[in-house]
């Protein structure tokens, strides 16, 4: 197995293969992180897929592990969504950049997948990027303006006064529209994806997402195995081992068909 720590363009990645498949044109999964962590922190996932034969690309995020900027907490919850958007945008980075380095042919399938706010760019990316072949998405939220509207609520209902004006909220949450896939469902198309979420979880709410998930499975009738939800009980804002190693199964078996 290679673990190789890399900047493709201003992005610092690490790049995770068997080394037999370096310059293969094997499948790919992008996993992208949480908030507050950081590319390393999920090398489990990338073991797990590329043993598998999957290559494996696992960016740091804007305002994360080496591209940190020494921001408090609060200060990047404030350029959360700024995050979310910025990753959106380097996803289709990666894919120019595998494609220049001719990691990329016509057959070649393509995966996204992450955890928390990296769930959550998940779900952005497959409204928008019709090359994406599967997703796998751990703790994340469909709903862009749901989940922004409640994080903005929960700011204020602690007596913290966002700093930005009625205009620029309204404005923020048009711009989030273009990325919320409950608004338009038919970007799925039937592609398969695999949700994971822990009933107590008190960070990334569990019911929006199976809510979302309990409408969209009607249109995958014709082969309901390509849209699946795992629900722990249990668990809280943290993937327990099976639901880990259930995610890197469905995501490497769809892009290995």
């Amino acid at each position: 197995m290679i673990v190789e720590n890399e900047h493709w363009g201003n992005i610092p990645l690490l790049h995770v293969y068997k080394e037999m498949d370096k310059d293969e044109q094997i499948p790919i999964v992008i996993f992208l992180h949480g908030f507050t962590s950081a590319k390393e922190h999920n090398l489990h996932y990338a073991y797990q897929l590329a043993e598998k034969g999957m290559r494996v690309l696992l960016p740091d995020a804007h305002l994360h592990g080496e591209r940190d900027e020494s921001l408090d907490e609060v200060q990047l919850s404030l350029r959360f969504w700024e995050t979310i958007l910025t990753t959106i945008e380097e996803v289709n980075v990666l894919h120019k950049e595998l494609t220049h380095r001719h990691l990329i042919g016509k057959d070649t399938k393509i995966g996204l997948a992450g955890t928390s706010m990296g769930g959550i760019e998940t779900l952005g990316c497959l409204n928008v990027y019709p090359w994406i072949d599967s997703a796998a998405v751990m703790m994340g939220s469909p709903s862009y303006v749901y989940l922004a509207e409640a994080q903005m609520a929960q700011f204020e209902a602690g007596g913290f006064k966002l700093p930005i004006t009625d205009i620029e909220r309204k404005q923020m949450l048009e711009t989030l529209s273009n990325f919320d896939i409950t608004l338009n469902p038919e970007a799925l198309n039937g592609r398969p994806v695999f949700f994971w979420h822990g009933i107590q979880d008190n960070t990334v709410p569990y019911e929006p997402t199976f809510s979302f998930f309990n409408e969209m499975k009607n249109m995958y009738i014709q082969d309901p195995e390509r849209f699946q939800f795992m629900t722990d009980k249990k668990a809280g804002h943290a993937v327990s081992r099976k639901g880990m190693l259930t995610a890197t199964n469905f995501i490497a078996h769809y892009l290995s068909l």
